[in-house]
């Protein structure tokens, strides 16, 4: 379980939004992550998302680049965009003008428990991606999140597997460093949560919260595992089609670096 007293405060990227883009969303990972994100939204969604009668009311909760709620956005629907970093939030609207729905979105800067008793809300389907990972008190989004949805909306959750720290470590061979329980200490400006909650405590916290899941999948089940990239594993666009088949494969999913799942509020 997260430990308050390690993470004082909620985790603004104001100081890692150009290394984020750079390293992560215009990368690999980033379109990857968003390829997996999309299929579970289609496949449990389906028609409703091209359906405009009417249109679905969406937040994305933690936006960062805002690229999924711009193609929302896109397709007809209503989009209300929240994130805590100013320079997150710029940066998605000129990314959003540049895709010319920067006026079809309603932008919103701050932590998102000032956004919890927002006019906008209640919404359909909310997105919230990597966001419980780097909060002081995970435990107190999933609540939020519920009552911000309308009865039977939907959650697309995203967030770091510890489980996946731990493999890495063991195929590795930092022995030493899971005897001894050390807690991971990332380097300054590091994009790898310091302590997510394990989860076991989000899942109970989602069924505390009436968030009933209906799909998960994984994302990046194999590739940040290597150590030798022979064979398939030196062509990028392979390992993403074998990253896309087996991230709603079990057993595989449970072996993401990052889990998606699908809910729905009961």
């Amino acid at each position: 379980m997260t430990n308050p007293s390690f993470i004082a405060v909620d985790r603004n990227f104001d100081d890692l939004a150009e290394r984020f883009e750079k390293n992560i969303s215009a990368g690999g990972k980033g379109e990857l992550r968003r390829r997996i994100i999309r299929a579970d939204i289609e496949r449990v969604l389906g028609s409703r998302l091209r359906c405009l009668n009417p249109p679905l009311r969406v937040l994305d909760l933690g936006g960062g680049l805002g690229i999924l709620a711009i193609e929302l956005a896109q397709a007809g629907h209503h989009v209300v965009y929240n994130d805590i970093s100013v320079k997150m939030t710029e940066r998605a609207q000129t990314l959003a003008q540049e895709a010319g729905v920067e006026a079809q979105i309603s932008w919103h800067t701050g932590p998102y428990q000032q956004f919890v008793d927002a006019d906008d809300a209640p919404f359909d389907l909310v997105l919230c991606h990597a966001v419980s990972d780097w909060l002081a008190e995970p435990e107190a989004l999933f609540p939020a999140l519920s009552n911000l949805l309308v009865s039977g909306g939907w959650l697309s959750l995203c967030f770091y597997n510890p489980a996946g720290m731990v493999y890495r470590n063991l195929v590795r061979g930092n022995f030493r460093f899971l005897d001894k329980q050390q807690r991971f200490q990332p380097d300054t400006g590091s994009l790898t949560p310091p302590n997510p909650p394990a989860v076991e405590d989000v899942n109970r916290w989602l069924a505390e919260a009436s968030l009933d899941r209906v799909c998960a999948s994984g994302i990046r089940v194999f590739s940040d595992y290597v150590l030798e990239k022979r064979g398939g594993l030196a062509f990028p666009e392979q390992v993403a089609e074998r990253e896309f088949t087996y991230a709603t494969q079990e057993p595989y999913k449970w072996m993401g670096r990052y889990l998606h799942y699908m809910l729905q509020k009961s």
